[in-house]
């Protein structure tokens, strides 16, 4: 059977808006790739949705938010129908925060795809006072779920709703559907410019009061040969049409249009006329601008607002496909879009790179494998994770470009699997040299611990379905050509521990005595990062207990005996000497803080000599 994925999102095309052109993307790539994806969202029932669509009728708004008073027996009907191994929880949207009532919700995982915050306007006194209610809600809501994705480093980083969470938070900026043509018809081309236009600017969004359209109609108002189509409607829309009469010169025509309401045909259509996309967003209620890369779909430039916070410049900088104009600044948007009416040259230029960067970086399908591998660590008994894939190598550096060469090209000699970097911030160049032997490198967005680096490769190699993994701390004690004998003394263990006898020194050798008294455990090395794991043993490592752990020795083997897993030690020999970067021994306070804290985890946790499974020593 194939995994199943219920999907809560806000609303779905035809609705046009950038949350719901990316949930149809998404689930119809994940259909694509075998995930039984479905969708629930707010609507009417239309002819031709397919049987994977759900809409839930909207009696009314409250302050931006649909009220749909059936979601809840909706949801409830949707999981005992569907009974997903996984929900995907599109945020913001109020209809979400339900599953929090629903026992057979709470029994499933749970993954949020963070899409916006919801912004404390300045601008809107309604929506900062509607926020203080949600926002216990959002809290409690973002607390249950196992994993959130946000769609760009500077919205991360930015957002004060997901401070609390970071370590749950993995940066996946979003894509679009690539496989086929925009569509565009005959009857979509209808919208005539104005013939001594010469330059065709378009804005298309809700015209609401974070999108900035004032600005934009103030600015090219008393512009001349310029014309701006703004696509979409709103509640604004006699406020901007009265805005537009007022600034327009007497005796001229308008030089802003407003058209309404457009399908995806004549969306597509007008983007392909245009010879500039503009997006003068004032909040950062605008977290992405998914029409951006329908823009560059189109190798349309794009102008947007250098709008902090929020990750809309962020992908215009990454594409290279336009320029930034500070926000509600009319001057500064009027002085920009002149330059590029003179310069036809740079908006040729703008535009290809934003084409090219749009299928290297932006597609649906990066998106989907991301989502992807998360689900398959969340519902482990699904039929999509096969376990038969083998061992993977999990290297954890940091600073260790004097080494990592050498370190990956033996790995590569020595045994036939593939490896993993997972670099820890490293700010030397660790992580280019890395790349450059073409091995796959993780970059987490946050500072880890080595035990946080060497988890977040073995959460991979869990998800990919490998049977094992070898894991080396870079900054520790590991001999790489000893890499084959690890391997070798595994077949009989669930974990399988390296021991260089000749790195002990003197009060190492006192500190372990200590612990194997206070523990139970008989072994003679505790920090060693160089271990072998199998699939359970990777199970117990990858656990949420696992991860509040600061280092890898005594909690995870005693994480370990609780859960009944046999673990070996072997005594390797240091070929050749090297330099333990290891801080836990650095200094003596540094030693006596760890002694402390894994005194006070040892005595919390008991000896337990007797429980423990034999633990097996091989010289």
């Amino acid at each position: 059977m194939a995994l199943r994925v219920l999907h809560i999102g806000k609303f779905f095309p035809p609705y046009l808006g950038g949350m719901e052109v990316f949930l149809a993307d998404l689930i119809t790539e994940q259909r694509r790739q075998g995930i039984d994806a479905h969708a629930l969202v707010h609507g009417d029932p239309l002819p031709g949705d397919p049987d994977w669509v759900q809409r839930v009728p909207v009696q009314f708004n409250l302050v931006y938010a649909p009220i749909a008073l059936g979601f809840r027996k909706s949801l409830g009907r949707a999981i005992d129908h569907i009974k997903p191994d996984v929900l995907h929880l599109h945020m913001p949207n109020n209809s979400v925060l339900w599953a929090l009532t629903l026992p057979s919700a709470r029994k499933v995982p749970w993954v949020v795809h963070w899409h916006s915050d919801v912004v404390v306007s300045n601008i809107k006194w309604s929506v900062a006072l509607a926020y203080m209610l949600y926002r216990p809600f959002e809290q409690a809501l973002l607390e249950r779920a196992q994993q959130v994705f946000v769609t760009s480093p500077p919205y991360l980083q930015a957002s004060a709703a997901l401070r609390r969470w970071h370590s749950k938070c993995e940066v996946v900026p979003l894509g679009i559907n690539l496989r086929h043509s925009p569509p565009i018809t005959p009857q979509a081309d209808a919208v005539q410019w104005r013939t001594d236009t010469q330059l065709r600017l378009l804005s298309i969004g809700r015209l609401t009061y974070y999108k900035g359209f004032e600005t934009l109609i103030q600015a090219v108002s008393t512009m001349p040969e310029v014309e701006l189509l703004i696509a979409g409607e709103g509640e604004l829309r006699d406020t901007l049409e009265a805005l537009i009469q007022s600034t327009t010169p007497l005796g001229k025509p308008p030089a802003v249009r407003l058209l309404g309401a457009v399908n995806d045909a004549q969306k597509h259509a007008l983007l392909a006329q245009c010879d500039l996309f503009c997006l003068a967003s004032r909040e950062r209620t605008e977290a992405f601008g998914i029409v951006l890369l329908e823009a560059m779909q189109h190798a349309r430039p794009c102008l947007v607002t250098d709008l902090p916070g929020s990750g809309m410049p962020w992908v215009v900088s990454q594409a290279h496909c336009g320029l930034h104009v500070p926000f509600e600044d009319i001057d500064a948007w009027r002085t920009t879009i002149a330059r590029l009416q003179h310069t036809p040259a740079l908006r040729h230029r703008l535009g290809q790179a934003g084409h090219k960067a749009l299928h290297k970086h932006f597609s649906i399908g990066p998106c989907e494998r991301a989502t992807a591998r998360h689900y398959r660590g969340l519902a482990p008994g699904s039929a999509n994770i096969a376990a038969d894939q083998g061992v993977m190598v999990v290297i954890s550096t940091h600073n260790n470009a004097a080494d990592i060469t050498h370190l990956l090209q033996r790995v590569r000699a020595l045994v036939n699997a593939p490896v993993l970097v997972v670099d820890n911030r490293s700010t030397d160049a660790t992580c280019h040299l890395a790349e450059q032997q073409g091995v796959r490198v993780l970059r987490p967005l946050l500072a880890m611990t080595p035990w946080g680096s060497l988890q977040t490769g073995i959460r991979h190699a869990l998800a990919q379905g490998y049977a094992s993994v070898v894991t080396i701390d870079a900054e520790g004690r590991y001999e790489v050509e000893e890499l084959p004998t690890l391997l070798a003394a595994g077949s009989g263990s669930d974990m399988v521990v390296a021991f260089f006898a000749d790195q002990n020194s003197l009060p190492r050798r006192a500190a372990w005595q200590w612990l194997r008294w206070i523990t139970g455990l008989t072994f003679r090395d505790f920090v060693s990062g160089f271990r072998l794991y199998n699939r359970a043993a990777m199970q117990v490592a990858a656990s949420a207990e696992a991860t509040l752990l600061d280092y890898q020795d005594i909690g995870t083997l005693v994480l370990m005996r609780r859960e009944g897993k046999s673990i070996s030690e072997v005594a390797l020999t240091m070929h050749t000497p090297k330099k333990d970067q290891s801080k836990i021994f650095r200094s003596w306070a540094n030693a006596l803080r760890y002694m402390a804290a894994s005194s006070l985890l040892s005595i919390a946790h008991g000896r337990r000599a007797s429980a423990a499974p034999e633990v097996a020593k091989s010289s």
